[in-house]
């Protein structure tokens, strides 16, 4: 009597397993999260204001603060490639009383893990530019024609002084506190002068920890770069009586270092730059319109006068980066 009761028992759980599987096989089963659409395009964009806009070490405004701004669409192949397109545009003092730089670029980023390479072409455009003469008692617009009315041995600057230099750089993420970077730029005629330029350049960056400042959203990084700028000959337009066809420009190294603050889109950098150019190669090579500074003759300066647009600096810039698939959605 014992065993079939057992047995009535153990078909009567059998039955209600059966009969609950076929119930929960009968439920709608809760459909899995879709993953969003991969969209390849994007658009970075930002401005950002600086007391002192400086350019491998020299300074593009005189000394005096510069605006800025930039639009760069980018299309993503896949998440290790993108594409990309941009401008930018810049305040700036130059000597041939040109106002602003504007810039056209373009290029292709691959990464590699750890490791983001760039590789591009960079316009560098001038508008509003004056042929320039500085003399002895005055500076006079260069009469069409004839650039050195005045004769050789006094400072000049072209009309037009845009350029293009194409670009390779890679970028190393070693891990969440530290990256290394180097980069090569070559142009054929730097600043429309005829001479070719080639600027080489290696960076470091640490990232303070996020625990150091909590929960305030604040972050914090050094970083610094060093680079060596190499220069050929000039075109005859900037010849002297001791290089008729053209002069020499002076090679130099830079260099600079700074501690940067950021809070959500925004970017406090803090930063001091300097070079190994004398002043009076510096005002050979930028043609500033405010070198008097006297005794500073050579081989390419013969009158002697000199400029600081090339020496220490400090600069404290405010930036806002943004892009359209992280801020705008």
């Amino acid at each position: 009597m014992k065993m079939h009761v057992l047995a009535a028992a153990v078909l009567a759980l059998f039955g209600l397993a059966i009969s609950g599987q076929a119930v929960a096989a009968d439920l709608p089963l809760k459909a899995a999260k879709a993953p969003p659409p991969f969209d390849p395009w994007d658009i970075a964009f930002g401005g950002a204001v600086t007391s002192d806009y400086v350019f491998r070490g020299i300074t593009q405004s005189n000394h005096q603060p510069s605006v800025a701004a930039y639009f760069e669409p980018r299309y993503n192949v896949n998440k290790d490639l993108q594409l990309y397109i941009g401008t930018s545009a810049e305040s700036i003092s130059f000597a041939n009383h040109a106002a602003a730089e504007v810039d056209i670029y373009g290029g292709v980023r691959p990464t590699f893990g750890a490791v983001a390479l760039d590789f591009g072409l960079w316009g560098y455009l001038y508008p509003g530019g004056q042929c320039q003469e500085s003399f002895p008692g005055g500076v006079a617009v260069c009469p069409p024609g004839s650039p050195l009315a005045n004769g050789p041995d006094f400072t000049q600057i072209k009309k037009d002084l845009s350029f293009y230099e194409g670009y390779a750089k890679i970028n190393w993420t070693i891990n969440d506190s530290f990256a290394l970077g180097a980069s090569e730029y070559y142009t054929p005629s730097f600043l429309n002068s005829g001479a070719w330029g080639d600027y080489a350049s290696v960076t470091a960056k640490a990232t303070a920890p996020s625990k150091w400042f909590g929960s305030t959203g604040i972050g914090a990084y050094l970083s610094g770069e060093f680079g060596r700028q190499w220069f050929g000959t000039t075109d005859a337009f900037y010849r002297i009586s001791a290089a008729p066809v053209g002069i020499p420009y002076p090679s130099y190294n830079t260099w600079n270092i700074g501690i940067a603050f950021t809070y959500k889109v925004f970017t406090l950098d803090l930063r001091y730059s300097d070079t190994n150019l004398s002043k009076g190669d510096c005002a050979a090579l930028t043609s500033a319109f405010n070198a008097n500074i006297p005794g500073n003759v050579t081989a390419i300066n013969p009158n002697g006068f000199g400029s600081n647009w090339c020496g220490a600096t400090g600069i404290a810039r405010l930036s806002a980066d943004l892009t359209a698939m992280t801020n705008l959605k």
